[in-house]
């Protein structure tokens, strides 16, 4: 096993700015609210951020992370359900998230059954608004979500008394793709060999950043920290060295209290240089410029390569791409329990790679519970063993050319 250097560290001034976000956002979102201003709770990267920017709205994530609230959640929900629903409901019916009370409206979408039926619960709870997002990426469905955006902007409009002008949207589209653009150069970072920042520094910025209440503030931290990893990676200073395994992690989105998996690998001797899940690499996506910008904001939200797509071939080439970009050593493919669409849908990812590049693949279904942290540990080891093995292997072979 190949342990990581540590000497220099990934701690920078703009890194613990960002550290802690969460809980100076909090109090910022609650000036802004007693100032009047209308906060918008979102679950999922299918819900248009420009539109509830064009609304005057903040957009916050409420996406549940943590194992803490499940055990409240499970009084009312299956235990065999998917634990990011669990974790989200439970901070809900807790009322534990700042996020969540002190959101005015609550936009949701149809990507899995588990998700749609909490909707129905929290709808009990705030306004709820509920998009029905189609799940096949062609023209028919591209019309269709078309007017699941109209109807978005009608009952926005209709919360908030505001009017959602060509001029607001567009507007709202040039913010949102600034911010996508920073979240893109920071992570492109780790393309550098070796990362400047570990896995699990890289996950806390991405997680943290999506509670800033000012996008503009949040641009700015990112760029600082991107140049300043950059000026790190100069000068030579890694936690890592170039034998370090790279890992891309795929799968289910990962948060902080999630993160056991993240953890593992980087504890084993490998590092996480690429997040393909929604909270990372598909996020960056941006909205092209077009004489029509409310088309446009539909276009690239049915793009986003989910599993609850079908087909979802975008992945698959998403996933080429950035183990190529990455130059990465093996991918890791995450999987909630009781999240069926990523399940299945792993079959697929494994064969196209053993098709394919024949990079070295590991699944790996679980919880947000520690239950299994010793159990995982032992896999992950393996796995990145035999990367080692494969690597020496390739050696070899390039030498006797």
């Amino acid at each position: 096993m190949i342990e990581p250097q540590t000497a220099g560290g990934t701690k920078t001034a703009a890194f613990e700015e960002i550290a802690t976000l969460r809980e100076r956002n909090a109090l910022a979102l609650k000036e802004a609210k007693e100032s009047g201003l209308k906060v918008v709770g979102t679950y999922c990267l299918y819900s248009p951020t420009e539109l509830i920017v064009a609304a005057g709205a903040i957009p916050v994530s409420l996406c549940g992370t943590s194992q803490t609230p499940i055990a409240a959640a499970e009084k009312v929900l299956p235990r065999s359900l998917c634990p990011l629903i669990k974790s989200s409901y439970g901070f809900a019916i807790t009322d534990t998230c700042p996020f969540f009370h002190f959101s005015d409206m609550l936009v949701a979408e149809t990507t899995c059954d588990g998700k749609k039926k909490m909707y129905e619960l929290l709808g009990e709870m705030k306004p709820l608004h509920l998009m029905q997002l189609p799940q096949i990426q062609d023209e028919a469905a591209l019309d269709y979500w078309m007017v699941e955006l109209k109807r978005l902007i009608a009952r926005l409009e209709g919360e908030f008394g505001v009017e959602i002008t060509r001029e607001r949207l567009a507007s709202a589209i040039e913010l949102v793709n600034e911010e996508r653009r920073s979240l893109q150069a920071l992570q492109d970072v780790s393309k550098l060999k070796p990362t400047p920042i570990s896995g699990s520094d890289l996950l806390t910025v991405l997680h943290n950043r999506g509670f800033c209440v000012d996008k503009e503030q949040a641009i700015e931290l990112l760029d600082r920290l991107t140049a300043e990893l950059a000026e790190r990676s100069g000068k030579g200073i890694s936690p890592y060295d170039e034998r370090t395994p790279r890992i891309l992690l795929t799968g289910v989105p990962v948060g902080l209290g999630s993160d056991k998996v993240v953890r593992l690998i980087e504890e084993s001797g490998g590092c996480v240089v690429c997040f393909e899940s929604c909270g990372g690499y598909k996020k960056v996506d941006r909205v092209e410029a077009t004489d029509d910008p409310l088309r446009a904001i539909a276009e690239k939200y049915l793009r986003i390569p989910c599993s609850c797509m079908s087909p979802n071939h975008r992945r698959l080439e998403l996933l080429d791409r950035l183990a190529d970009e990455f130059q990465v050593d093996g991918i890791i493919d995450l999987t909630w329990q009781g999240c069926h669409t990523y399940n299945i849908e792993s079959y697929a990812v494994k064969r196209h790679l053993q098709q394919g590049s024949q990079l070295p693949f590991l699944q790996i279904e679980t919880d947000y519970s520690e239950s299994d942290t010793q159990q995982l540990k032992v896999r992950i080891e393996a796995f990145l063993e035999m990367i080692g093995r494969r690597r020496a292997k390739l050696g070899n072979a390039k030498a006797k050319v």
